[in-house]
């Protein structure tokens, strides 16, 4: 393996900003708001501000799965946040999440509102608000967190790590990307290995697990994500293939990959989400054509 140039860290490490790459104009080490602005709040208690990424896709396949089972009452209002310009460092987002990080809820359903951040938090919080897609026994819950909670702690790995390093960084690096491919494959493999037996990711039952894995891994497999399918070798995990073919079937997960949309096809893209007509009236493709 070639070697890169030789970096010496200094004593003190100094912010610059001239870092590179597609995201150095808003990434910065420290936290806080750069500006005074206002969430909006829409006409349903379960307000989510967020984008299509896979965090943000997470949590609106759960609230049109909640929809399609019947939970009228997580009807929700979905306002884009615009990560490249900067949305998430407003004052408002800063207050429903410090971490300014997609993606966002408040709920205002209650005598004050509730803000939930981090993505797993939200499944978890709307699987108990409206006691759905999460196992009730506690072996078959606590199996459905373990999965949950693996995504979580994978998640900078292919994202942060593989995705960084293989997509978005100004140089390519092999070390970074043979490191970080290593282990997102080694990822693949154990969710493979567990699809191998079973028909969902916690079970035979569809839950907040699957929901939180799919955008990810099933992004993986299905080539969406970081155009890395054939770099990856994806064909080696014929059981995460299967089981991400099949959740593409669910009308819900359709909708919900399509709410915060920002890129692909302009019929996919749903900007915001207010009403559930707004996907057979408001696309991205009907916006341009009325204008």
């Amino acid at each position: 393996m070639k070697q890169p140039d030789t970096y010496t860290p200094p004593d003190v490490w100094k912010w610059n900003k001239n870092t590179g790459g597609k995201y150095a104009a808003i990434n910065r080490p420290v936290a806080g708001a750069t500006h005074d602005k206002a969430l909006p709040v829409g006409k349903h208690p379960l307000q989510l501000y967020s984008l299509g990424t896979p965090n943000g896709v997470k949590v609106t396949i759960l609230l049109e799965e909640l929809l399609a089972a019947g939970h009228t009452d997580a009807e929700y209002d979905a306002w884009l946040i615009n990560i490249g310009q900067g949305d998430q460092f407003s004052s408002g987002f800063v207050a429903a999440n410090p971490n300014s990080k997609i993606p966002a809820l408040v709920d205002h359903s209650g005598a004050e509102p509730q803000r939930v951040f981090e993505s797993g938090s939200i499944l978890l919080y709307l699987a108990e608000k409206f006691g759905a897609f999460l196992p009730a026994s506690p072996s078959q819950r606590t199996e459905c967190l373990n999965w949950l909670f693996w995504q979580m702690g994978s998640a900078p790995f292919v994202g942060g790590g593989f995705g960084h390093f293989y997509a978005y960084a100004p140089v390519k690096i092999e070390y970074a990307i043979d490191r970080f491919a290593m282990e997102t494959k080694r990822l693949l493999d154990v969710l493979n290995r567990q699809l191998a037996d079973h028909p969902f990711v916690a079970g035979h039952e569809y839950s907040i697990a699957d929901m939180a894995i799919f955008p990810w891994y099933g992004g993986l497999v299905e080539g969406w994500l970081y155009n890395a399918a054939h770099f990856l070798s994806v064909d080696d995990y014929p059981h995460v293939k299967r089981w991400a073919d099949q959740l593409l079937q669910r009308p819900a997960v359709q909708r919900g990959r399509m709410v915060n949309r920002t890129f692909g096809d302009p019929a996919t893209q749903l900007h915001e989400r207010h009403d559930a007509s707004d996907f057979e009236t408001k696309t991205a493709d009907k916006l341009t054509s009325d204008s």
